[in-house]
């Protein structure tokens, strides 16, 4: 097959109209086109009078038309290509596998694709999850929002899916992929109850109440293969011999043999952190960002961004991506927009306030949401007031995030409820008074509050005035960005994981043998789909260690991300 790149239509073209375009783009007769079959659609909306719909295409030859002859008429030509082999491969299949088990600690998005690839290759991996299935879980998460109680292991950071469960399920993702398993991430979801669209769709996403369906579906999976989930099941020990892993002991004292540890954690699970910190597990402090959620009217975003067209059914709801370098020399930036969202609460630890941002698949909900957040460096947070240049101890960033995860729990004035502020009294260094109408969505509720309180605001004060710039900024770009009513709601802290486990080139940890850190906890990923191959890649190096298979190509520099970090 031939594949065609940047083709463009314009968004109102009619159904018919792909076909004629392919023949015209490469000069074929009628008869020479067996069939054509979209892989990716996206749009380009930089004029909004004139938006195109791009696409890249996959087209069939009929039965007797030299491909190879077509192909050479566009030689130099990088928008007609060979369609690339985007199948997945696995790197082995056992029979009866009869080894110690891998064992994987977490069932977010990266453990779960890790166990799933453990599954299909017929190791039989055991999962220690701490919170619960799904839909228990569910039913705990909407008990804080709805009554104020915080089950501490069952939120929406633990528990079956991961934090990725409660967000608006964007499976995009800027990673550098030349095995295409982005490809095989998305095959399984569809296989899993997806809409075949998230297959083209240049941004696709799938929204809470589908994911729900689609993790139980491949439990079910990994179940059937011959994996073991086990739920409200936490690892409160490894085990470590002469450098290598030898075992983890959970929580209710059981105690598990193995040689291969997979640790997908995430980014909020910081008593094991604190636990693998004690073991000697290296690891080091990283960047991070926080901040607070800003809501504004959807339909506000749809305008100015797509003008005339706003509502357009393939179009959707309109997203945006923001940068501005303060006058401070920080960096505030747009946070996992949330196209007709709401806020939701966070938290996994009591009397603390954490603000994230959800979606369903739908996406019209009245609000747009995103997180408006301050990059941050490990010599902002370290805790020990040195400024020497040496290193900062790695559980300092999660002492940092309490702290002001506590002190939005005061402003908001307890029982979960958020500090929150108008857009237009937070650049005027104002308290608002009441609402306008932008109402928030966060549930329990939003109190409006003194954001900027000097000496004891409910963020640092080089992070309030660079937001305090940015918002005017931001509207240059998006107009009505700072529009007065539009609300700020406080805090959003759990941006990404405040430390790295550090692993070499073979996926381990660099100290221990065994130990593979994985996904976003680990700091090798953002978002439910780098996480989903990095979880691929670790299955794969651990089934190579495993299995004796040094030269996986996995192993050789070949991977999505090559042992990356993020």
């Amino acid at each position: 097959m031939i594949r065609i790149t940047e083709l463009r239509l314009p968004l109102a073209h009619a159904e018919d109209a792909l076909r004629p375009a392919v023949l015209a783009r490469l000069k074929l007769a009628d008869a020479e086109l067996s069939a054509v079959h979209v892989f990716r659609r996206g749009y380009d909306a930089r004029k909004r009078s004139d938006i195109q719909l791009v696409y890249t295409l996959d087209c069939a030859l009929a039965e007797g038309v030299d491909e190879a002859a077509v192909l050479a008429r566009f030689a130099g030509d990088h928008q007609v290509r060979p369609t690339p082999d985007t199948g997945y491969r696995f790197l082995a299949q056992v029979g009866e596998f009869t080894g110690p088990r891998p064992v994987v600690v977490g069932f977010g998005p990266c453990g779960l694709f890790a166990a799933l690839i453990l599954a299909q290759m017929g190791l039989r991996p055991i999962v220690l999850e701490r919170g619960k299935a799904v839909r228990e879980r569910t039913q705990d998460t909407w008990g804080l929002w709805r009554e104020r109680k915080l089950h501490p292991e069952s939120n929406v950071q633990f528990g079956e899916g991961g934090a990725g469960t409660f967000s608006d399920g964007k499976l995009w993702s800027q990673i550098t992929d030349p095995r295409h398993l982005t490809r095989k991430v998305l095959t399984e979801f569809v296989k899993a109850g997806a809409p075949d669209e998230i297959l083209y769709v240049s941004k696709p996403h799938i929204g809470t109440f589908r994911l729900v369906s689609m993790i139980i579906k491949m439990r079910a999976d990994i179940e059937a293969l011959g994996g073991e989930i086990r739920f409200q099941q936490k690892m409160a020990d490894l085990l470590i011999e002469d450098g290598a892993v030898r075992g983890v002991t959970l929580e209710s004292g059981e105690q598990i043999d193995t040689t291969h540890v997979v640790i997908a954690l995430g980014h909020s699970a910081r008593d094991t952190f604190q636990m693998l910190h004690a073991r000697g597990v290296h690891m080091e402090a990283k960047p991070f960002s926080i901040g607070y959620r800003i809501e504004h009217p959807q339909s506000l975003i749809d305008a100015a961004r797509f003008g005339a067209h706003a509502g357009n059914k393939i179009l959707g709801a309109a997203d945006y991506k923001l940068v501005h370098h303060a006058k401070n020399g920080r960096a505030v930036y747009s946070f996992c927009m949330c196209p007709g969202g709401t806020v939701v609460a966070a938290t996994s630890e009591e009397n603390r306030v954490v603000t994230n941002g959800m979606s369903q698949y739908s996406r019209n909900e009245r609000n747009a949401n995103a997180g408006i957040v301050v990059g941050l460096t490990p010599e902002d947070y370290r805790q020990d007031g040195k400024r020497d240049g040496s290193p900062v101890n790695p559980l300092d960033g999660m002492a940092f995030q309490r702290l002001w995860e506590s002190r939005a729990y005061e402003l908001g004035g307890g029982g979960y409820l958020a500090p929150g502020s108008l857009v237009g009294d937070f650049i005027k260094r104002q308290v608002s008074k009441e609402f306008g109408d932008v109402l928030p969505s966060y549930k329990p509720g939003v109190s409006l509050t003194d954001l900027q309180q000097k000496g004891n605001g409910s963020l640092p004060p080089y992070c309030l005035e660079a937001i305090r710039e940015a918002l005017p900024a931001f509207a240059r770009q998006i107009r009505g960005f700072d529009r007065p009513d539009a609300v700020l709601t406080g805090v959003e802290t759990r941006t990404s994981s405040p430390l790295r486990i550090n692993r070499g080139r073979d996926y381990q940890s660099v100290n221990v043998r065994g130990l593979f850190p994985a996904g976003e906890g680990a700091g090798y990923a953002g978002g439910i789909m780098s996480a989903g191959v990095d979880g691929i890649e670790v299955a794969e190096a651990l089934a190579a260690d495993l299995l004796g298979m040094p030269d996986a190509p996995v192993l050789q520099g070949k991977g999505s991300k090559a042992g990356g970090q993020v």
